[in-house]
C-alpha cells in the first residue's frame, strides 16, 4: 500500500553547508555566496555550546575550522563567538565567525530562502539537542510559510526534536542502510530520508516512496551522478559544487 505524499516546499538544489567548499562552511559568508551562485535553499550543521546556544559547526572538535582547540560544545557562547571560523580557508575570510541558528534564521528568512538543519549533536547530548535545536528553529521560523526540514543521522535527536516541536518536518539521514532503519523513520514520523547518494537507486527511491516518504542525497559533486539521481525524481540533491550545478529557480 503506498502513502500519498506529503505537499514538498522545498528546492531540489540544496548547498552543502552553505557554499560547499567555496567559502569557510557553516558561515554566513557561505550562505551569501551559495545564494549569489542562485541557491534558495542551503544546509548546515547545528550543535549546542556549552551553555546552550544553537551554532553551526559540524566537526565536534574545533580544530579543523577555527582557530579554537578542544570540543566546541564545551565551550560557553561568549568563547565561541570570538573565534575565527575562516581564515582556516583562505585569507578573504579571516575573522569570519561562528554563525548561531538565530543569526542564520535572520538571513534564511529576510530572503525567503528554505533551510535543512542537520541536528549534529556533541557525542553524549544527542536527546537534549534534539530539543533544544527544535524548540529554537520553532520559535525563529514561527509564522514562516516554508518551515526547516530538521534532519540527523541520530534517531535519539530526531527524537528530542519531535518532543519539542513536533509540527516541523523531520528527515532521517542515512550513510549506509542499517538494520531497521524504515522502521525508525517511520517511528519517529519523518518525512523524509537524506541518503549518501551512492545507496541511492530505483529500488530504494520507489521503498520510499511506497512509504509516502521524500528522497533526498548527499553530497553529489559530479554532473554524471546528478543525472542519475535527477532520472529517479530524486526531491533533493546536496551539492559541494555550487559553482558547477546551476538551480532551477522554482
Amino acid at each position: 500500500m503506498s502513502h500519498p505524499l506529503t505537499p514538498w516546499p522545498y528546492p531540489r538544489w540544496v548547498a552543502h553547508r552553505g557554499a560547499g567548499k567555496l567559502a569557510p562552511e557553516n558561515t554566513l559568508a557561505a550562505f551569501r555566496l551559495g545564494a549569489a551562485h542562485g541557491y534558495r535553499m542551503a544546509e548546515c550543521d547545528v550543535k549546542l555550546s556549552a551553555d546552550g546556544v544553537p551554532f553551526l559547526m559540524h566537526d565536534a572538535g574545533l580544530e579543523r575550522t577555527t582557530n579554537g582547540t578542544g570540543t566546541g560544545g564545551d565551550r560557553p557562547w561568549a568563547e565561541l563567538s570570538r573565534l575565527d571560523a575562516g581564515g582556516w580557508h583562505s585569507r578573504g575570510y579571516a575573522g569570519e565567525p561562528l554563525p548561531t541558528l538565530d543569526a542564520v534564521a535572520a538571513y534564511v528568512l529576510a530572503n525567503g530562502f528554505a533551510l535543512n538543519i542537520e541536528i549534529k549533536p556533541t557525542p553524549g547530548v544527542e536527546l537534549h539537542t534534539g530539543r533544544v535545536v527544535a524548540e529554537a528553529a520553532a520559535r525563529l521560523w514561527a509564522g514562516a510559510a516554508v518551515p526547516p526540514l530538521l534532519s540527523s543521522f541520530r534517531p535519539e535527536a530526531l527524537q528530542g526534536a519531535r518532543e519539542t516541536a513536533p509540527q516541523l518536518p523531520r528527515a532521517l539521514l542515512l550513510d549506509t542502510l542499517w538494520d531497521g532503519w524504515a522502521g525508525v523513520a517511520a517511528s519517529l514520523g519523518c518525512v523524509a530520508v537524506v541518503t549518501n547518494f551512492r545507496l541511492m537507486d530505483a529500488v530504494l527511491r520507489q521503498q520510499l516512496r511506497s512509504a509516502g516518504l521524500r528522497a533526498l542525497v548527499y553530497t553529489v559533486n559530479e554532473a554524471d551522478e546528478a543525472e542519475r539521481l535527477l532520472a529517479l525524481d530524486i526531491d533533493g540533491i546536496i551539492t559541494d559544487a555550487v559553482d558547477r550545478f546551476a538551480p532551477a529557480r522554482g
